[in-house]
């Protein structure tokens, strides 16, 4: 399975918006009453259970899980308006477990890929208990057929294919019921300020003659979710984050596509950035976008490499915490690299990982992976991964193993997506950590040692996909944007484009040397089997004694033959 992350919503292609909680719902006292929709959501399903329990096959688990979203969007490109709306739905999710908590209908029939999306419906968005009350009924109705016709099928299944060891793990782990009503939250939005700025940050990059495209697009998103399950969990939870993005785009005398992207992510609107903040940021991309556009090419390489922090945050995201996502440990169509590691050393001893959506703020910068409850009605948790090198845990949902039963609140997903095991805030840290300056010595020692013509310095990146299935080379590759060669001789560091770090997960943790002792955060989404699910990552720099570099995919179209119109002396209309 290909899985990719990025840190802008344009490029993944069709993802909803990134979720980063305001705060951890507060329990409410037993004397606030429940909101209306909650209500309709318990009521129903008091009365489908108690007649679904008793049916044929017997439904065992039913939950109902509705999204209420309120979301607006400001985009404007080279210096116009493109678009503004604002838009409110809600989108009701049943799910209908037939059979018995260890074989129920969402078995995995052999290496037949099973079926991620997850059906759902929209729903009223009037607190009309009896509408709302109707279209549960319908719904539920639909799921608990749909997952008689699949039980039927496991079974068959099962007298006819051998069964993995993991495979005869549970199917859905018991966990205990979480009570816990907040607030519900919303935003209050004057696009028109937006749109004037949109138009303002697209037009200031339309100044460089080198700038193809530009985009800016201001997002404000206001979530409220209930989730209520015969398990006696009830919950109701919101959520706001506000994002702007810039993303540029240019093209290189050779043909090479250039993209330079920066974002912005807050939860209140008094922390937004200002717009010295955000002007700095505009123009450090022209500089950077003009530069890479007279770069030359880099060739492949194998050597020493010198991550920054965000990219290092990226490489340990697809090369490690992918593959320690728990549903991966039971699917034989997987690779399964870390499947039988529990308690050995996988990675420098120096090194220790953990996956914490607990945390919302990390250095005071936002973390966009943030979440009080996962998508299954579980609290979110603190999970060591791994101590000094060495691997003790999976990320886990409610899908179980044999040897982690349980689930450790990390069971996500898109809506019209089947929750599984994803990572949140992957958060490394160091023990040897030495300052920025050093570890760029460290990494021109390295270059002098191997002989190699120059090291590589990867100062930001795009984002990156791995394969993790057992049909394709347990391979990943990290698409970095600005590149330098490090030399040393002395010689001024030279900016080059045009390669790909690739590499497979078992051989290059093992070969990271040393680490500075400052984090950096990258915060973006990561597409995979359950959909687009927002993510943070924070890493020190890291020193590789060995990195390979393939060259990227590029385009052989030329840049345009003439000019942008602003910038052609001789169109008319033109000042001189």
């Amino acid at each position: 399975m290909k899985h990719r992350l990025r840190s802008t919503g344009v490029l993944v292609g069709l993802i909803l918006f990134g979720s980063a909680w305001a705060c951890p719902a507060a329990d409410r006292g037993p004397d606030v009453p429940n909101p209306p929709v909650l209500n309709a959501m318990q009521t129903e399903l008091d009365r489908s259970f108690a007649t679904l329990s008793k049916a044929d096959p017997p439904a065992y688990f039913i939950s109902y899980t509705v999204s209420d979203r309120h979301y607006a969007e400001v985009s404007g490109s080279n210096g116009a308006l493109l678009s503004s709306s604002d838009d409110r739905a809600r989108w009701l999710e049943v799910q209908s477990r037939v059979g018995s908590y260890q074989l129920d209908d969402t078995h995995k029939l052999g290496d037949r890929p099973p079926s991620w999306t997850s059906p759902g419906t929209t729903a009223a968005l009037d607190d009309d208990i009896p509408v709302l009350r109707r279209e549960i009924w319908r719904e539920t109705d639909r799921q608990y057929r749909a997952a008689s016709e699949a039980l039927i099928k496991v079974k068959t299944s099962e007298q006819v294919q051998v069964q993995t060891t993991e495979g005869g793990a549970p199917d859905f782990s018991t966990e205990p019921p979480h009570t816990s009503i907040g607030a519900s939250v919303d935003i209050h939005l004057d696009r028109k300020p937006w749109e004037e700025r949109v138009r303002r940050y697209t037009a200031a990059f339309s100044k460089s003659s080198y700038v193809l495209n530009s985009i800016a697009t201001f997002t404000a998103l206001a979530t409220n979710q209930y989730q209520v399950n015969t398990e006696g969990t009830k919950l109701a939870f919101g959520q706001i984050h506000y994002r702007l993005e810039l993303f540029v785009q240019s093209k290189a005398p050779d043909g090479m596509d250039i993209q330079r992207y920066a974002n912005f992510d807050w939860l209140d609107p008094k922390d937004q950035p200002d717009e010295k903040t955000i002007m700095a940021s505009v123009q450090q991309l022209i500089k950077e976008t003009e530069e890479l556009d007279q770069a030359p090419l880099a060739d492949p390489f194998a050597g020493p490499t010198l991550l920054t922090g965000r990219a290092a945050a990226v490489f340990f995201h697809e090369v490690f915490g992918h593959r320690v996502e728990g549903f991966r440990q039971k699917d034989i169509a997987e690779g399964q690299t870390f499947t039988s590691k529990i308690g050995e050393k996988i990675m420098p001893d120096f090194i220790s990982i953990k996956d914490d959506p607990t945390e919302a703020m990390h250095g005071g910068q936002m973390l966009l992976g943030y979440y009080p409850f996962d998508d299954e009605g579980v609290p979110a948790q603190n999970v060591s991964l791994v101590e000094k090198g060495v691997l003790k845990t999976f990320l886990m949902s409610r899908s179980p193993l044999l040897d982690v039963p349980h689930s450790n609140g990390h069971g996500r997903r898109q809506l019209g997506y089947v929750p599984v095991a994803r990572q949140g805030n992957l958060i490394v840290s160091s023990t040897n950590g030495v300052p920025f300056s050093e570890l760029r010595k460290k990494l021109i020692d390295l270059v002098k040692q191997q002989g190699t013509p120059y090291g590589l310095l990867i100062d930001d990146i795009e984002g990156g996909f791995t394969f993790t299935g057992r049909g394709q080379p347990q391979a990943f590759q990290v698409t970095p944007l600005v590149v330098y060669r490090v030399f040393a001789d002395g010689r001024p560091d030279q900016l080059v484009r045009g390669v790909n770090i690739v590499g497979t997960p078992l051989v290059s943790l093992t070969k990271i040397v040393a680490t500075s002792d400052k984090p950096e955060i990258f915060n973006g989404y990561c597409g995979a089997e359950s959909g687009s699910v927002p993510v943070s990552a924070v890493a020190p720099a890291i020193l590789i004694s060995e990195m390979e570099f393939a060259k990227k995919e590029t385009s052989t179209d030329r840049p345009p033959v003439l000019p942008p119109p602003a910038h052609d002396p001789e169109a008319k209309g033109n000042q001189p």
